[in-house]
């Protein structure tokens, strides 16, 4: 397995988009983190000042994007080798393709860790830069509003996020195998059908699982992607009863881990034994 693991890692350093991935989650982060932070506090606005700790947190949790991202460079992992017929020669060269599905889902979930790491870098600087150059301090003369360890907390929740939404993206390469499908099938689901069933069935929202994904970083609930709200009118005693918080770290991250298990031993089951055309 480590050696597997070793070649599917030299395929993503030889070839340009798992960087040209890495590069726009990176500047999105920016992007999208410095956006926040430059709106927060305003009158009106639906960013806090970066004096609270809701203000602060908008900011420094900005890193949906790049978790999303990792979900599609993990399909692009399995789907990669359909797309450029190099499944055939993989296969040969390993006839346990259960093992070759585990060495990519393994090689995407390092790979998504990275991209997590480095938008909770992007974003948790911006954050306290922001913050520190208006001089908004955290109350009882606290430097910031958010403490180091809840930023570590949120950092730590990015890059298992990341890697556990790219292992998943591995997964779902492998059962989907057309890489066009795949990838634009991530973005619905994340950026759409997520957003539709958490708002129709908001007991369902914590478990869905790129919220869940997200939530592990801080994210709050009804947030989407870049820190932009997703609001959905009903009665204010209907939405304040039905209104759940999110999972706890550990359950949300065994939720995501056991999606990945689940899409895993589909493909296993289903389209891995299948015939190479």
């Amino acid at each position: 397995m480590t050696r597997l693991v070793r070649i599917e890692l030299l395929k993503l350093r030889t070839v340009r988009l798992p960087a040209g991935l890495l590069i726009t989650a990176a500047v999105l982060t920016a992007l999208f983190a410095c956006t926040e932070a430059s709106q927060a506090g305003r009158h009106g606005g639906s960013v806090g000042s970066l004096a609270t700790a809701a203000g602060l947190r908008s900011v420094t949790t900005a890193t949906s994007w790049a978790m999303l991202l990792a979900a599609v460079l993990g399909v692009t992992i399995s789907t990669g080798e359909f797309r450029h017929a190099t499944a055939t020669l993989t296969y040969l060269a390993t006839p346990a393709r259960g093992r070759v599905l585990a060495a990519k889902a393994i090689t995407a979930a390092c790979a998504g860790a990275l991209f997590g790491l480095v938008a909770a870098v992007i974003a948790t600087g911006a954050g306290l830069g922001f913050a520190a150059a208006r001089g908004d301090h955290g109350a009882h003369g606290a430097q910031f509003a958010l403490g180091a360890s809840t930023l570590a907390a949120h950092a730590a929740g990015a890059v298992l996020g990341a890697a556990l939404l790219a292992a998943l993206g591995a997964g779902l390469g492998s059962l989907v195998r057309s890489q066009l499908a795949a990838v634009v099938g991530v973005f619905i689901w994340a950026l759409i059908i997520e957003s539709v069933i958490g708002g129709i069935f908001t007991a369902a929202r914590p478990y869905l699982p790129y919220t869940a994904a997200t939530t592990l970083a801080g994210v709050q609930l009804g947030l989407g992607p870049g820190g932009f709200h997703v609001t959905v009118r009903t009665h204010p005693a209907i939405a304040a009863a039905a209104a759940p918080g999110p999972l706890p770290f550990a359950a949300a991250a065994a939720l995501l881990a056991g999606t990945v298990i689940v899409v895993a031993v589909v493909a296993r089951l289903t389209t891995v034994p299948r015939d190479v055309a």
